[in-house]
């Protein structure tokens, strides 16, 4: 695997904690976990499944779009900004949408985003609540205005996760068709769109596995963060759901897709990576929650560190090597 190629830009102060000592783990936490307490808003009741990038303002490297669930316990998204990735300072008001036809722009609540950079644009995904759920989409240059465009999709979907470039000169998303609960269901799929506004061409990516097989991933699926290009394909983070005597349990994977067929996958993880054991992704708002929403990865030295929602309440961080993920992930092959 020394040579496997991966794109991106250089980002060589990146997050990161080195593997602790007699560790064997492929993705391992930050000690100082969780980053982002449930409280660092005055009005936040929890603060998880959030999306950060690289950005360049004043003494900030870092931007992100957060999930901060009020003491309504209404599901708002909020900016923030960083200069380590590590703390963030987290804007009070609610991100500020603008341009939307008056049809879709009453903001009704917006949950679990994440963010691409594709070209000079930095677009956002959210599940946005219109008639139930579905994947809004917004763009931004500067992460202060939000210009929002259509829907992607119709009711019921979730977990909208662009590509960070065109393919095949169309731009591409992953989701998963959904309804309006917490059912026993749930595949990913792939869609198209040459405008960012019109989506087809849908096809059927993976569905959760068998118990017998996989069973943290036996219930449903759904994508995680913006997948990384790889030579080997683009590796996705994804998280699996088991319905235990307990209730759900929520850990995450990882899967090979195909470079210029997205919706074939070529390798998918048995094993999971990450799977509720610290007490902050045990107990919480939703107990037993470990859920992958953004990722940040320098292409020289293959580091990687993902943001991670912990029990619906707060965010968590973990590192790893790309080159060992993508191993791992072909080691225990499930296809």
């Amino acid at each position: 695997m020394n040579a496997l190629k991966i794109a991106g830009e250089p980002l060589p102060d990146m997050p990161w904690e080195e593997r602790p000592a007699g560790s064997k783990e492929v993705l391992w936490r930050y000690t100082q976990n969780p980053i982002i307490g449930r409280d660092a808003l005055s009005t936040s009741n929890s603060i998880f499944n959030s999306a950060v990038v690289p950005f360049q303002k004043g003494r900030y490297n870092y931007a992100g779009v957060f999930r901060c669930d009020d003491t309504n316990r209404r599901m708002r998204l909020h900016v923030g900004f960083s200069a380590d990735g590590l703390r963030w300072d987290i804007d009070e008001a609610d991100f500020r949408l603008t341009g939307a036809d008056p049809e879709i722009g009453e903001w009704v609540y917006g949950y679990d985003p994440r963010v691409a950079k594709i070209g000079d644009k930095y677009y956002v995904t959210w599940c946005n609540g219109y008639h139930g759920p579905t994947i809004g989409i917004a763009w931004t240059d500067d992460f202060e205005t939000f210009h929002q465009l259509e829907n992607a999709f119709i009711p019921f979907n979730r977990n909208g996760v662009l590509f960070p470039r065109k393919i095949s000169g169309k731009f591409a998303m992953l989701s998963r068709p959904s309804d309006n609960g917490h059912t026993a269901f749930g595949d990913i799929f792939y869609s198209e769109s040459p405008d960012m506004e019109f989506w087809g061409r849908h096809r059927h990516v993976m569905s959760p596995a068998a118990f017998e097989v996989s069973a943290w991933q036996c219930m449903k699926i759904g994508a995680g963060p913006v997948p990384i290009e790889t030579s080997e394909g683009w590796l996705l983070f994804y998280h699996g759901v088991l319905r235990s005597c307990n209730g759900y349990v929520y850990a995450f994977g990882s899967a090979l897709l195909d470079l210029d067929e997205p919706w074939k996958v070529t390798a998918r993880s048995g094993p999971y990576l990450i799977s509720p054991r610290a007490p902050y992704e045990c107990m919480g708002d939703v107990p037993n929650v470990t859920f992958p929403c953004a990722a940040l990865h320098d292409p020289a030295t293959g580091r990687v560190a993902v943001y991670y929602g912990c029990a619906d309440t707060v965010t968590g961080l973990a590192f790893g090597y790309i080159p060992e993920i993508v191993e791992f992930t072909k080691r225990h092959n499930i296809l």
